[in-house]
């Protein structure tokens, strides 16, 4: 299987482009951060899922790490997403600790799906029924699910229309030893729900709780 290990599109590996030093000062990260950063960087995941560190935002904490992820089956894209791990020592209101994970994935739908009322829910569905399969806590889980439809004319209107679904989530993992959550788990879980938009079969038993759509008729090309 592959780790969550790889190298900044810089070229530089590790916690470079901002992700290990305090921004303001250029103090080290951390303790608990690093840690969490750590879990994050040897996590070990289902081979589909291609992973790789990505430069992080720089605004909305004073720490974080982000990860791309694409899920691959040969040599065709079924979904990718981002997650973002982002750490304030002093701790952050609307959080309600000092960690939080924040998400966006995505992947290409079928029209009979895109259309379905119950999508959105069923896809929300996906992510909390990822988290608590793993028995992971969080709290203040907040996010859209989003579907677009695509329609060509003119020079395009050979290409049949298309749907997209988007899921942009965050939420508070909780912090364990050394105030440190859980990071490993939560990617795992992230991982699970990007295989489930693309329509994978579940990597071992899954969560009951979970709606599961029928899967894309075909995988869309790279």
């Amino acid at each position: 299987m592959a780790a969550a290990q790889g190298r900044l599109s810089d070229g530089t590996g590790g916690m470079d482009d901002g992700n290990g030093e305090d921004r303001e000062g250029g103090r080290a990260a951390p303790a608990p951060f690093r840690a969490a950063v750590d879990a994050l960087r040897t996590a070990r995941l289902r081979p589909q899922i291609e992973i790789e560190p990505t430069p992080a935002p720089r605004r909305l904490a004073p720490y974080a790490y982000a990860l791309e992820a694409t899920v691959v089956d040969g040599d065709q894209d079924l979904a990718d997403g981002r997650l973002v791990l982002l750490h304030d020592p002093a701790g952050h209101d609307a959080w309600h600790g000092t960690f939080r994970l924040v998400t966006l994935v995505r992947a290409e739908l079928e029209q009979e799906m895109a259309v379905d009322p119950l999508l959105p829910d069923v896809c929300w569905s996906w992510l909390t029924g990822a988290l608590q399969a793993r028995g992971l806590t969080y709290g203040e889980p907040s996010g859209t699910v989003t579907r677009a439809s695509s329609h060509h004319f003119g020079g395009l209107s050979e290409r049949p229309a298309s749907s997209q679904i988007e899921i942009r989530a965050s939420w508070t993992p909780r912090e364990g030893l050394g105030s440190v959550p859980d990071t490993a788990a939560h990617l795992a879980s992230w991982c699970d729900l990007l295989a489930q938009v693309a329509g994978l079969p579940p990597a071992g038993p899954g969560d009951a709780s979970v709606v599961t759509l029928p899967q894309r008729r075909g995988p869309q090309s790279r």
